[in-house]
């Protein structure tokens, strides 16, 4: 599985980048409002920290408007995946941009449907949202199955993007349905690496270290 962060936190970025943990880095209008940075600027310094795709979302809700704004987030870096939304025009934007040799992220999904039309515009990523789902009472996860059967069927190459993920459970489940990619906070991600009794076993291990009075080096 690959992991996104989803964040628009270039020092977050740059340390789960060092770490090699990093496939790419997934933002929104709310991440860059909570960044507080101007969304040409950040966004071009988050595609120089990573190699992967780097999504920038478009703002604008009909086709010419999309279509403008991906031209001006497209020229940012060579690693820009335009994020759209799943309306009839960001299908038809997707598209466009897919044939154009664009990387495409189209997202708000939360239906298989969905996602299939998605995949017949040529999208290079679909993003369900899991916790969205969850907050309704359902289970997202099987939106996750539900897509991953259907691409599966007709061999898709559109990449499942699970999105919206909150608790490490979700990128466990995610990853045993087989999502592509998981696109994560930083604290979930990091989170990832913790359970009691690795801790648990490290304070013994040092513990009795201690004990033979040693020193390596």
């Amino acid at each position: 599985m690959k992991f996104f962060v989803d964040t628009a936190d270039v020092d977050e970025i740059r340390e789960l980048n060092e770490m090699g943990l990093l496939d790419g880095v997934t933002t929104n209008p709310s991440l860059i409002m909570k960044a507080g940075r101007d969304i040409m600027e950040v966004t071009k310094e988050i595609c120089a920290i990573v190699d992967g795709p780097v999504s920038a979302e478009v703002t604008a809700t009909d086709y010419d408007g999309m279509m403008s704004q991906a031209a001006v987030l497209a020229g940012i870096a060579n690693n820009i995946c335009i994020k759209l939304p799943l309306t009839m025009d960001g299908l038809k934007a997707c598209k466009a941009l897919t044939s154009d040799g664009h990387k495409t992220n189209v997202t708000l999904c939360f239906s298989a449907n969905q996602a299939l039309l998605a995949a017949k515009a040529g999208a290079t990523f679909i993003s369900p949202f899991i916790g969205r789902i969850d907050d309704m009472a359902v289970d997202g996860m099987e939106l996750i199955a539900e897509i991953r059967k259907i691409y599966d069927n007709y061999g898709f190459t559109t990449e499942i993007l699970a999105a919206s993920i909150r608790s490490v459970n979700h990128v466990k489940d995610a990853a045993l349905i087989g999502a592509d990619v998981a696109t994560v906070p930083p604290a979930t991600l990091k989170a990832l690496v913790k359970h009691p009794l690795t801790d648990k076993g490290l304070d013994a291990f040092l513990a009795d270290w201690a004990k033979t009075g040693q020193e390596i080096g």
